[in-house]
């Protein structure tokens, strides 16, 4: 009875073992080959989702070091860049201001695609998205660092390399998108209009959705005083 315990047990560590040793392993091949997109996005978006290249742990990593550079940016680029007032930031909503359309985005852009046939799915689109922000924390950290050093007429310099890394996650983003659905150069870019479009449809629909509901707690409250004041 021992012995087959003994070898219950050995068996199960071996299989997590052997678990945990192929999910690092994938994860880490998944996250390292968000550097070949850099350079080879066309091949590289599409290896991420038709080869299954790309991990929802590693995307998850990618949008984690985003929203984390964002935030030391405001700490640590030198004040000659940019001047943060600490007393009027909200960390939270500052946080939410970076996923929220992130979120919006993926939704419109899977929801439009999918009604003309294309072939991402919800899941596809994220990882995608995730992949695309990738040259941001890698070209942002450096140039904080080098923010602390420059004067204010080598300001220029940060500004360039800085909307740089913006324009390559824009680039990035279209050709991931071209390669997830299998869309050609104009209908990408158009439906790319079309997910921008949605967002604000679904922004819109937010805000009326929470309009009434606020209305509706005041309207209930106006009658729980009027109620109160009868009694």
């Amino acid at each position: 009875m021992a012995n087959t315990e003994v070898k219950g047990n050995r068996a199960v560590n071996g299989i997590l073992g052997w678990f945990k040793k192929t999910f690092n392993a994938k994860y880490w091949d998944s996250l390292k080959f968000s550097l070949y997109c850099l350079t080879h996005p066309l091949d590289g978006f599409w290896d991420l989702t038709h080869e299954k290249r790309g991990t929802y742990a590693a995307a998850n990593t990618i949008l984690f070091a985003t929203v984390l550079v964002r935030l030391l940016n405001l700490k640590y680029t030198s004040f000659v860049i940019q001047t943060v007032y600490w007393e009027d930031l909200n960390v939270w909503l500052y946080i939410a201001s970076i996923l929220f359309p992130l979120a919006l985005f993926v939704i419109g852009n899977w929801a439009t695609t999918t009604l003309f046939d294309g072939k991402g799915k919800l899941g596809q689109v994220y990882i995608g998205t995730c992949y695309a922000l990738t040259p941001y924390p890698l070209m942002q950290v450096p140039l904080m660092i080098l923010s602390n050093g420059l004067t204010v007429n080598e300001a220029q310099f940060y500004t360039v390399l800085s909307v740089i890394s913006l324009i390559w996650c824009g680039l990035l983003l279209i050709a991931g998108m071209g390669q997830i659905h299998e869309f050609g150069g104009a209908k990408n870019i158009l439906f790319l209009i079309f997910s921008l479009f949605a967002m604000l449809v679904m922004v819109f629909i937010l805000m009326l959705f929470f309009s009434m509901i606020t209305q509706g707690i005041g309207y209930f409250y106006s009658l729980y005083r009027e109620f109160l004041f009868r009694a």
